[in-house]
């Protein structure tokens, strides 16, 4: 399983558009978002610069997803309020307990093939696979199982779907080193 990194921008009830989101989403539940999709979480690093090019994954949707966790830090001027995330696509096992130096386990995202928007925190909801309230606090499923049930039925209830049709991703978040803003 290939262990990847990628900054985002963080979405909480301080950022413009919140109240609005969650009335919406009917997530009453969040306390912030931790996702990997950039319409509700920016790519901090939207522009691929030609020295990226050994750093990052390259692949179709996959340009701002890093390898090298020391060179996606040394391209960000301050990282005060984003997320910089451990990402694993696809695991076949639970991870949650991965010792990911640094890292501390969020929770599992399903990301249409595009890895472009959320199933779980940015689709309005498919009530009859999962219910808002499985989601926690930061619009994750934690158990391994669950979100592989999800995934699942989604494919299977929503064929023509495109947002449906989801790979299961599991997120870490960087946790904070006193004095650390990089």
């Amino acid at each position: 399983m290939q262990q990847l990194y990628i900054a985002m921008e963080k979405f909480g009830p301080s950022g413009s558009g919140w109240n609005e989101y969650i009335e919406w989403s009917g997530l009453t539940q969040l306390t912030e978002v931790v996702t990997l999709d950039g319409i509700l979480c920016p790519f901090a690093l939207p522009q691929i610069k030609d020295h990226y090019w050994p750093h990052i994954v390259c692949e179709d949707n996959m340009l701002n997803f890093f390898v090298d966790l020391d060179f996606l830090l040394s391209e960000l001027p301050d990282t005060g309020n984003l997320n910089i995330l451990g990402v694993i696509r696809g695991p076949t096992v639970d991870v949650r307990s991965l010792g990911w130096d640094e890292f501390a386990f969020m929770g599992y995202d399903l990301l249409d093939k595009d890895v472009g928007t959320s199933a779980l925190s940015n689709c309005g909801g498919f009530a009859d696979v999962f219910a808002n309230a499985e989601l926690s606090s930061v619009g994750l499923i934690d158990d391994f199982h669950r979100a592989v049930n999800i995934r699942n039925l989604l494919h299977e209830m929503y064929p023509e779907e495109h947002h449906a049709d989801c790979d299961l991703w599991a997120i870490f978040r960087r946790q904070s080193s006193s004095g650390a803003s990089r």
